[in-house]
């Protein structure tokens, strides 16, 4: 299965809200046309109404044999809108889903056991075009399903495959919910710096810079996180005694971020069931 499959039978894109635009706008500037998507949304963006001028099928009777539907409503709206695409499958549809908390097992229920699904767990730094992103399908999802499906997504970043979906809740905890982690660190390095007599504006500035430029050049270093952190680090330096409060085993972010993604996983877990 190819992007010509998709020009050909199209591309059905159940829900569209954040996620679901960000890839859309990958597709379509990596050359989708717009007449190749059916996008399904109860609430259509102003955006969607002016790229459904433009060819796109929005809220329209979807294709017979449609190449991959996407799925990237909410885990609540799931109930209501997964019935609805239930004569597509057992078929050669590819359904591919970026919705948090939902089995693959869900999926076969719904649409029959013959039916290639594929379930991938997104960020939201796909808004941006640096997302990372796993996959894992079943036994129906075929290597061309695989190279489809990872094709699309790295519209929006990079991917990932898993070994199989039991992976699934540890990439959730680390990657998924990741970004809010990442987050809170500078918020709280920000107020660190006002504490210590910066203005609030030109700390959070410094937070979000540092945080940033850190991120990428542990991206594009060939040098490990490790190693970066080594390199910067004099002996008896600033650093060094600022690391010597977040490395420590019992109080700082060893044992902190333990916690925090297993209560991540945990929590993953217990929404799938």
């Amino acid at each position: 299965m190819t992007f010509d499959d998709i020009l050909e039978r199209g591309l059905v894109l159940l829900g569209c809200g954040k996620m679901g635009s960000a890839m859309l706008q990958g597709w379509l500037s990596n050359g989708l046309v717009p007449s190749s998507v059916w996008v399904h949304d109860p609430f259509p963006s102003d955006w969607l109404n002016t790229l459904a001028q433009e060819g796109l099928h929005l809220n329209a009777d979807i294709p017979a044999n449609p190449a991959i539907v996407l799925i990237a409503v909410k885990p609540q709206m799931m109930a209501d809108a997964l019935p609805t695409l239930q004569k597509l499958g057992n078929g050669e549809t590819l359904f591919l889903s970026v919705a948090a908390g939902t089995a693959i097992s869900y999926y076969e229920d719904v649409l029959g056991a013959q039916t290639p699904i594929i379930r991938a767990m997104p960020n939201t730094p796909a808004a941006v075009g640096r997302g990372i992103t796993a996959l894992a399908g079943n036994a129906k999802s075929t290597e061309s399903h695989l190279k489809l499906a990872e094709a699309l997504l790295q519209a929006v970043g990079q991917t990932v495959r898993l070994d199989g979906e039991y992976q699934m809740d540890a990439v959730t905890a680390v990657s998924g919910s990741g970004p809010a982690y990442v987050f809170h660190l500078i918020e709280t390095l920000a107020a660190a710096g006002e504490a210590q007599g910066l203005p609030a504006d030109l700390s959070m500035a410094l937070a979000k810079a540092t945080v940033g430029g850190a991120g990428q050049l542990a991206e594009d270093a060939t040098d490990s996180p490790t190693q970066l952190r080594i390199n910067v680090t004099s002996p008896a330096g600033t650093t060094a005694a600022a690391l010597e409060v977040l490395m420590n085993e019992e109080t700082g972010f060893p044992d902190l971020l333990n916690r925090a993604v297993k209560a991540a996983a945990d929590r993953s877990e217990e929404l799938g069931k």
